[in-house]
């Protein structure tokens, strides 16, 4: 049984992967979320098409639970406007948001499930911070290696496209998401922590 509160609209959960829309993004570090939300839809066999609440979006139900899918086109840095838009038209509590964004403190091909937290000067997590007031929500962090030296622009650095064996690294990681998304959801994110952390 889930110990989230149900959602008083049309989905009890809002799973979102953040990235930038634009077609030169789509390869960067920083659009691993994005991949990831796309591994999930592949899992569940849906699209993440339709564009609503400045996202593209898609539904799932992952253990019978109904969830929106999201990848927001703000960009990066305004991320929380579309978590926002979603979470008061579906009055899904922040709770029941669960975010998959990429982390450059963390190794390539490694996570770590979080049920809430600081932004870690990630700023599309802090823009959702920021806009709802609040941090208490799962994010799942994917590994997308550290910088190469310390005076290299952060900017450039998750701009910057994944080398053949990173990217492997990644996808390894991502290939762990749907089966993470399903603990969380049925209220075992001690579980999912445990076992991928």
């Amino acid at each position: 049984m889930s110990l989230f509160f149900k959602s008083k609209g049309g989905y009890e959960f809002l799973i979102v992967g953040l990235g930038n829309p634009d077609k030169k993004y789509e390869k960067t570090r920083h659009n691993a979320g994005y991949r990831a939300i796309d591994k999930i839809a592949e899992h569940y066999n849906t699209d993440i098409k339709k564009l609503k609440f400045k996202s593209l979006v898609g539904e799932a139900v992952i253990n019978s639970h109904k969830c929106l899918l999201m990848k927001p086109t703000t960009y990066m840095n305004l991320s929380g406007q579309a978590v926002v838009e979603a979470m008061n038209f579906y009055k899904i509590p922040i709770s029941n948001v669960i975010v998959l964004f990429d982390d450059i403190s963390l190794e390539v091909s490694k996570l770590r499930i979080r049920r809430k937290g600081s932004d870690g000067g990630h700023n599309g997590i802090k823009n959702i911070i920021y806009l709802t007031g609040q941090n208490e929500f799962p994010r799942i962090k994917l590994g997308v290696g550290k910088k190469p030296h310390p005076d290299y622009d952060l900017a450039d650095w998750v701009l910057s496209n994944f080398s053949a064996d990173e990217l492997k690294g990644l996808n390894t990681a991502i290939e762990k998401c749907p089966e993470i998304i399903e603990d969380i959801t049925d209220g075992f994110i001690d579980k999912a922590m445990n076992k991928y952390n």
